[in-house]
């Protein structure tokens, strides 16, 4: 889709970082497991071990919302205990930030009219690199990772924060000059499995921790059409009269065709949902699993939110 792969002169498969989105299709993809992500799992382990049991600095483990579809040989609430067992001292909801995005996107877009998501890193660089005279359309607010990340930061400037997910682009995002201070590494949900299996923990054995500092409309940016979803309530949330025409891109292909359309002018709508995975985060590279199933679990994990509105849920940071 994106042709960053070719063939080179040697007859080798090269790929041209210039295309490259990092989505990381390809090394799930790949018949022979020659395609490999960067790990950080070392930083990691390094991050936890120099923290001295939380008493340096405080290392907070942040969760993309899609873990709900995740380690289905347990309970959400055992891998939460895992994580505090790996040595975390906390665990947050990325799902908090996406109802930050949430409230902010909603009124960059009613004052702009027309905005593209910024919440997938391979999408946003998929348009810099493929469609440059539609970046200015890109939202100007960082992900839910980085605006999560960046409150903590800015409430306990003594910690660190580790992002764990489905996504291998979010460990470029990570390296952003404007992301960088803020999230300290990124793991994907096989790196935290991989954890688990190296400190011999089995998270099924565990008693059950709990994980709700979120609500719905954010833990569902998970799967396709969940961004415009929250984007529609944080609207009428806030009384924003603004007629709202969102399209959810499933995949690159979708996210191109959408692209080629608003830049010939000839888009009906106004607000473009990017998702480089196929049916969105829950279809990300980094995942245990990749099935339909994926997108009940988040729409039930996202159902059982003790917050109902988004405002209520950033109300607690208030």
């Amino acid at each position: 889709k994106i042709k960053a792969i070719s063939i080179n002169e040697d007859n080798a498969a090269a790929i041209d970082n210039s295309k490259c989105t990092a989505c990381g299709a390809c090394v799930y993809q790949c018949p022979f497991g020659a395609i490999m992500d960067k790990s950080y799992i070392l930083n990691v382990i390094d991050l936890i071990k120099k923290s001295e049991n939380n008493q340096k600095y405080k290392v907070y483990a942040m969760v993309a919302p899609s873990i709900s579809s995740q380690f289905t040989y347990a309970k959400l609430g055992q891998v939460i205990k895992g994580l505090k067992e790996l040595g975390f001292y906390t665990v947050i909801e990325a799902a908090l930030g996406a109802d930050m995005v949430a409230q902010t996107e909603s009124k960059e877009l009613s004052e702009k009219g027309l905005l593209t998501s910024s919440c997938c890193p391979a999408f946003v660089a998929y348009v810099k690199s493929a469609f440059p005279d539609l970046v200015k359309y890109i939202s100007h607010n960082l992900s839910p990772m980085a605006t999560l990340a960046k409150y903590i930061k800015e409430t306990d400037a003594n910690s660190k924060v580790v992002f764990i997910g489905p996504c291998t682009a979010k460990k470029a995002e990570a390296q952003l000059e404007d992301v960088k201070p803020y999230v300290d590494a990124v793991m994907t949900f096989e790196e935290l499995q991989a954890l688990y299996d190296s400190k011999d923990i089995d998270i099924t054995t565990l008693e059950e921790d709990v994980l709700d500092n979120a609500s719905y409309f954010g833990r569902i940016f998970a799967r396709s059409g969940g961004l415009s979803d929250a984007v529609a309530q944080a609207m009428k949330e806030q009384c924003i009269d603004f007629d709202l025409k969102p399209i959810a891109c499933d995949g690159i292909e979708e996210c191109r065709l959408a692209l080629l359309k608003k830049s010939k002018n000839v888009l009906d709508a106004n607000f473009i949902e990017g998702m480089a995975c196929t049916g969105g985060c829950i279809g990300g590279a980094g995942c245990l699993t990749h099935g339909e199933k994926n997108k009940a679990e988040v729409d039930k994990y996202g159902r059982e939110a003790l917050e109902k509105t988004i405002a209520d849920a950033i109300s607690v940071l208030k």
